[in-house]
């Protein structure tokens, strides 16, 4: 398992047409794909889940990936949430 803390960087922060990418993205790989904010945790393969957390612009995020591809799956993660712009 590794974690790492990460901001939201999506001008318009984690709206419905970025976690539908996003979930997109974390479905690729087999390992399992949490965030946590504030204490609650969402899973990165529901975009439901993802909503719930209300992930403004410049929200501080933990990503937690568990599983045989998790450092794959946290550098593509990383890298989509590290965008500017949607």
């Amino acid at each position: 398992m590794i974690e790492k803390n990460l901001k939201i960087k999506h001008k318009w922060g984690m709206h419905a047409r970025p976690a539908g990418k996003f979930i997109r993205l974390a479905a690729k790989f087999s390992s399992e794909v949490f965030l946590e904010k504030d204490g609650e945790k969402a899973n990165g393969k529901s975009i439901l889940e993802i909503l719930s957390l209300a992930l403004e612009y410049g929200s501080s995020v933990k990503i937690v990936v568990n599983g045989k591809d998790e450092k794959d799956a946290l550098k593509t993660i990383e890298d989509f949430l590290s965008q500017e712009e949607e």
